[in-house]
């Protein structure tokens, strides 16, 4: 790093909390082993739902890693079919294997979506060799978030794991992502997104993700963030507000990073190096 670069970001991990210490929860969506199975489009939603009603159960909207932009996403009509391993048995911790009662269940209570599967029955037998059919069952996902999937139905910050930028953005609950992405649930998630859309972020901290090995939860948690006050809060708050009312994105840009170079203490020179052109 350049001097300058240095200064600013000793300032920032002096000052900050690791996002590690904070309220919060980072993971990785959804991982099918076969997109062509469980990513269906709308016409197909629409087709399973009409021939039975009960499929809506299991069926969620997603976005993919190429969905997510800066502060919004593109919803491309897609939908999963969230099927957990031992589906509809998934809480049931004496099954640790495939479940020939949880797939006659499953066969009898969700009969379109289970015949939807079926067609793929043989490509999905070959996905992870040493894990299906032998971990568990043919039809479910190969990884559902087990330990998180209520964050799915959380509020929460999306970004795409493999970009230049950091391209994050606010989803709502009980919208799904793909494993190209992760998800921020919890706490203070404005401030948060308004952070990582920074330039401050993109400049000092972002070009330092190739030397951890990406974006993942080990370089996002190991982020030193001033935690907000009350008022920082309400003031990036009321900045959102403002955005969806009509101000122009590069003001809501400019403002917000005043806030955080005020935070850090940022001199006029570092200041100058952060805002560059745009100063």
């Amino acid at each position: 790093m350049s001097s300058i670069e240095a200064s600013i970001k000793r300032k920032m991990e002096m000052a900050g909390t690791p996002l590690r210490s904070w309220n919060i929860r980072i993971n990785r969506g959804i991982l099918t082993g076969l997109n062509e199975a469980f990513i269906i489009g709308g016409d197909v939603k629409n087709e399973l739902v009409s021939l039975d009603p009960k499929s809506a159960e299991i069926i969620r909207p997603i976005l993919r890693g190429r969905d997510i932009k800066r502060y919004n996403c593109n919803y491309a009509d897609l939908w999963v079919l969230y099927i957990p391993w031992h589906f509809p048995l998934e809480n049931d911790d004496s099954i640790t294997g495939p479940s020939e009662e949880a797939e006659k269940m499953f066969r009898e209570q969700y009969p379109a979506v289970y015949t939807h599967l079926l067609r793929h029955k043989e490509e999905l037998s070959k996905r992870n060799v040493a894990e299906t059919g032998i971990r568990y069952e043919w039809y479910a996902l190969q990884r559902w978030g087990a330990k998180y999937r209520d964050d799915f139905s959380k509020p929460k910050i999306v970004y795409r794991e493999i970009s230049d930028a950091m391209d994050a953005c606010l989803v709502a609950p009980d919208v799904y992502i793909n494993n190209k992405c992760y998800m921020i649930t919890g706490e203070h998630l404005e401030y948060i997104l308004s952070f990582l859309n920074s330039k401050l972020f993109t400049k000092i901290v972002l070009s330092q993700a190739n030397v951890t090995g990406g974006k993942g939860e080990g370089f996002l948690s190991a982020i030193s963030l001033i935690p907000p006050t009350d008022d920082i809060e309400n003031i990036i708050h009321d900045l959102f507000i403002r955005k969806e009312e009509g101000l122009p994105q590069s003001d809501f840009d400019k403002a917000v990073e005043n806030i955080f170079c005020d935070l850090y203490g940022l001199n006029e020179e570092e200041r100058h190096f952060i805002y560059g052109e745009d100063n």
